[in-house]
């Protein structure tokens, strides 16, 4: 579960997570401000090259983590050509998978231990009000660290209903999916317990 962080060493593996979680909200907000195609399409290709200076092996492993977002963007696809608006469709397209790609890249490049300081001094003004930021960062880091992992969950579970039901995937896979969840969630607590708990 906590093994996102790629073993192929780059560049921005010297970089502090707090700069680099800066710089992923900043190209958020100004993808959201960019409504063109041609816009989108030029930041996409500008995270593109960055991504590829990485290295093939970065660069496929990067890939990968997106092959989640077709469901998405199929039926985003499907939508957009019933409405007949082709270029909101790809624009919104293009915002998707760039802000996931950058998301994917920092995560990628960003080892758990850093992400889990900087969440917690970004979160220690809490402790005057009796939580632990502590605590508190390590049940961030697993949320942003199990979501990829409960992505490919779905996914597998949906490819199974396909095998086995010539009916549409509806609710039948989120109580599967949720079962999934819970059983994961079960395991790294023990995992933590073993290990002298989270706290």
């Amino acid at each position: 579960m906590l093994t996102l962080t790629s073993p192929v060493k780059t560049v921005a593996h010297s970089v502090p997570a707090g700069p680099k979680l800066a710089a992923l909200g900043l190209v958020t907000v100004i993808l959201f401000a960019m409504t063109t195609p041609l816009a989108l399409t030029m930041a996409l290709a500008i995270l593109s090259l960055v991504i590829a200076s990485c290295g093939s092996t970065f660069s496929m492993a990067l890939i990968r983590s997106l092959r989640p977002l077709w469901p998405f963007l199929v039926v985003l696809a499907l939508w957009h050509l019933w409405l007949g608006d082709l270029a909101g469709g790809a624009a919104t397209a293009l915002r998707m998978i760039t802000a996931v790609a950058a998301a994917s890249f920092v995560t990628m490049t960003t080892p758990l231990a850093e992400m889990l300081a900087l969440f917690q001094r970004l979160l220690s003004p809490l402790a005057r009000a009796g939580l632990n930021p502590k605590a508190l960062a390590l049940a961030l880091a697993l949320m942003i660290r199990f979501i990829p992992v409960m992505l490919d969950r779905f996914e597998i579970l949906s490819h199974a209903w396909r095998v086995r039901s010539p009916r549409r995937i509806g609710w039948h896979v989120v109580m599967p999916a949720t079962l999934a969840a819970l059983d994961d969630a079960t395991h790294v607590a023990e995992a933590l317990r073993a290990r002298g708990g989270a706290l």
